[in-house]
């Protein structure tokens, strides 16, 4: 602990004499001393020899170590209970929690805000942040245990009043009300991280604990600029998740405050505008120790809480590393697709998977940034066992293609199925409003990985987009790939994401970060994007997009070879007719699906209309499409064409598609023969690639 994290004599002499509500007067009497000399130590113009620090600690009741070392207060036992918000003077009224609106409440959006946030709270730069969400179920004895911890009783008239309104809200916690009266069953979701900062800073002026627990719209990252978030809204996710608006916070600190890091404890409850027994209430409640600095007077503010009120409140954690314990008080999954425990597990493990994949890839240049587990409880007792997220397990290829960039293994062109190529996609950053400098801005080079897979790594040719703490923006669909393109996937790294040097990482970051909503779920245009940036910023992001697109189709436009599924012949891409010689170059045209429409009928075919767009040509395009089955293992069966019909700008001769020179989009239809499939049609996907005909077509 540095001589700038102790807490200073004063400081904590003053703290203990409001605790034991004694006067300096009446201290300075038993000690024998003037008051000057008490007010001298209280304010920080002097400090008492050791012998009569030794006689404080006797005054107090307290091991004189703790006068040394400033490492715990007074025992004395202050009443822990709610404190409500007084109703504003001027009569304006709140009946809800307005960033809680910002998000969809769904389990899945609470796992990725607040895996985000513990991200961006990272502490040990050289160590992963570890998060653990615990789904627990109380019922009988249980229930009635925690209730009495937290003093449930002594919110009903609080919850029943804020209940009576005809406001969303308040509609929603009746039924809650009801649910749990009827039920007598309550599901705690306890979110732990670990190697983060913890909620550090005072009780009320700036510093991450102000910041959650007092504040809204506070975001207070302190990451270089690399945060996921940036509205300060994340956190409303977790009051969202509860039926009751109510968490529960148990921080060990980073850095000390009152002389000590670990047990900080606080309740926060969020209710709509009420009146209980004639008195208005704002709102939010908050459960701790009574103040006792004056000005401050009747506020409920955080304690540092022995282990068995952490027992009792289902908050102890696992070590004494830093980070935060988040307790959700009757939680539940909003959207209603997830109603049992084994559901929302399933949700919020699926939600880790799909957000945080890549933070939980390391290589041998960087280790993960990132650990997750998922346990399920009920009265204490493991329900499921401990999950430990591993990406692998759903997305293979994207792990596979970022840990080969990790590791520095990618290539510029792919030769095999199994490589993963690197290509870099340049990002315009414009400049600031205001700096003095006018011009298209500084280029920064993301990085875009891309590797072919098999069918069961879906969503398929898509390419997922992110930057800082590698937390998934978005799934980008590039447009116009290249008919008979081997399905792939692909990932692009952007600012600190690309684990680059350079004033444009900060800056990519900066502008990429401006352009998102406060879901963090795509680049686009924001307020305070238009608001920050020089014109044209939007056409940055857009040429970044299509510069996506580019490379994209340049590379899975390239052949590679395939040693383990047969010939190259059988993967053949589409292209314009060269002079047919291997060492040609190839004809700089290729066409791609515009439109594709597909469903299975009655009779279990597939029916599928293909609009082609093709570029100007010399000669006639002659297309062989072939129909394959994407099964869940092995390879792709072929399957035979029941018709193929020309629907406009086309014609069809002996199974092959033909289109005269000049035009430019064409559109055909096809009906699978049931009798070749090799399992039924709605069990698989169907694949259409079209390929040369070998020998041509007159």
């Amino acid at each position: 602990m540095s001589s700038e994290e102790v807490e200073k004599f004063g400081t904590w002499l003053a703290r203990q004499l409001r605790r034991t509500g004694v006067t300096q007067a009446d201290f300075a009497a038993r000690l024998d001393v003037t008051r000057a000399a008490v007010s001298a130590w209280v304010n920080h113009r002097a400090e008492p020899r050791e012998e009569m620090k030794r006689k404080i600690a006797t005054q107090l009741g307290t091991d004189p170590s703790a006068l040394f070392n400033l490492s715990a207060d007074v025992a004395v036992e202050l009443p822990r209970g709610w404190q409500h918000r007084p109703g504003h003077n001027d009569g304006g009224r709140e009946y809800g929690n307005a960033a809680a609106f910002a998000f969809d409440a769904d389990l899945a959006g609470l796992a990725r805000e607040a895996t985000q946030n513990s991200l961006d709270e990272r502490y040990d730069d050289n160590e992963p942040v570890r998060v653990h969400f615990t789904l627990h179920e109380l019922t009988g004895e249980h229930l009635d245990a925690f209730q009495q911890a937290i003093q449930w009783n002594s919110l009903q008239a609080h919850f029943t009043e804020a209940a009576k309104a005809d406001q969303k809200v308040s509609r929603s916690l009746r039924v809650s009300l009801s649910n749990l009266a009827e039920t007598r069953s309550l599901v705690l979701l306890r979110v732990d991280d670990y190697n983060a900062s913890g909620l550090t800073g005072s009780e009320y002026d700036d510093g991450r604990y102000a910041a959650v627990v007092r504040r809204q719209l506070d975001s207070h990252k302190h990451t270089g600029g690399q945060a996921g978030g940036s509205y300060g809204l994340g956190k409303a996710t977790l009051w969202a998740a509860s039926r009751f608006g109510m968490v529960f916070m148990n921080s060990t600190l980073s850095r000390p405050w009152e002389g000590r890091t670990e047990r900080r404890v606080v309740g926060r409850l969020d209710l709509p505008w009420r009146e209980v027994e004639g008195r208005p209430y704002a709102g939010p409640a908050w459960f701790g120790e009574p103040e006792t600095e004056t000005r401050y007077a009747g506020v409920s503010r955080s304690w540092w809480a022995d282990e068995r009120t952490l027992a009792d409140l289902h908050l102890t954690r696992a070590s004494s590393e830093p980070g935060t314990s988040f307790l959700v008080v009757g939680a539940h999954d909003a959207s209603g697709f997830a109603e049992t425990l084994e559901e929302m597990r399933n949700k919020l493990v699926r939600s880790l998977e799909d957000n945080f994949w890549a933070a939980m890839v390391g290589g041998r240049t960087a280790g993960p940034l990132l650990e997750a587990q998922v346990t399920t409880l009920r009265n204490g007792h493991v329900d499921k066992p401990d999950h430990r997220v591993d990406p692998r397990q759903r997305h293979p290829a994207l792990t596979r293609a970022l840990k080969s960039y990790l590791d520095e293994e990618t290539v510029s062109e792919l030769t095999t199925s199994d490589q993963v190529v690197k290509a870099e996609v340049p990002l315009t950053v414009p400049p600031l409003k205001g700096k003095g400098f006018r011009g298209k801005g500084i280029t920064h080079d993301a990085v875009l990985l891309l590797t072919h897979t098999d069918e069961e790594d879906e969503p398929l040719n898509h390419v997922v987009l992110m930057r800082g703490n590698r937390m998934t923006i978005t799934d980008h669909r590039p447009r116009e790939l290249p008919l008979g393109a081997s399905p792939f996937r692909a990932v692009l790294l952007a600012g600190a994401a690309t684990r680059g040097k350079g004033e444009d990482i900060q800056l990519a970051e900066e502008f990429l970060r401006a352009s998102e909503p406060p879901e963090h779920n795509k680049w686009d245009r924001t307020e305070e994007l238009t608001s920050l940036y020089e014109r044209g910023a939007q056409t940055r992001l857009r040429e970044f997009r299509t510069g996506i697109d580019e490379t994209v189709r340049r590379l899975v436009g390239r052949r590679e070879s395939n040693t383990d599924e047969g010939p190259s012949s059988l993967l053949e891409l589409l292209q314009l007719d060269g002079s047919g010689s291997p060492g040609n170059r190839r004809a700089p045209g290729t066409a791609a699906i515009d439109k594709a429409e597909a469903r299975v009928d009655s009779t279990g075919a597939w029916n599928v209309r293909v609009t082609l767009k093709l570029p100007d040509a010399q000669d006639v395009w002659q297309l062989a499409p072939v129909a394959k089955f994407a099964v869940r293992s092995g390879g792709r069966p072929s399957v035979e064409w029941m018709s193929l019909s020309p629907v406009d700008s086309c014609r069809i001769e002996d199974g092959h598609v033909l289109v005269e020179p000049g035009v430019r989009a064409a559109t055909f239809e096809g009906v699978t023969d049931p009798a070749t499939h090799p399992v039924k049609g709605n069990l698989a996907r169907l694949v259409v690639d079209l390929q040369k005909p070998r020998g041509g077509v007159a």
